[in-house]
């Protein structure tokens, strides 16, 4: 299986997730603490694929 480098945009879009993943873990925050771990599991799914799909 051949590997792309995902665009800039979907990158940051799928970081952006990620990191208010990690900030809901630490901060109390109302929707992202009870949905921290699944932000950080839909970023690295993103990234996953934006990885595998040419031209995303």
């Amino acid at each position: 299986m051949k590997t792309n480098a995902p665009k800039s945009f979907v990158w940051w879009i799928s970081i952006i997730i990620g990191l208010l993943g990690v900030v809901g873990k630490f901060v109390a925050i109302p929707f992202l603490t009870p949905n921290s771990w699944w932000l950080v599991l839909v970023g690295f799914i993103i990234l996953g694929l934006a990885s595998i799909i040419k031209g995303l």
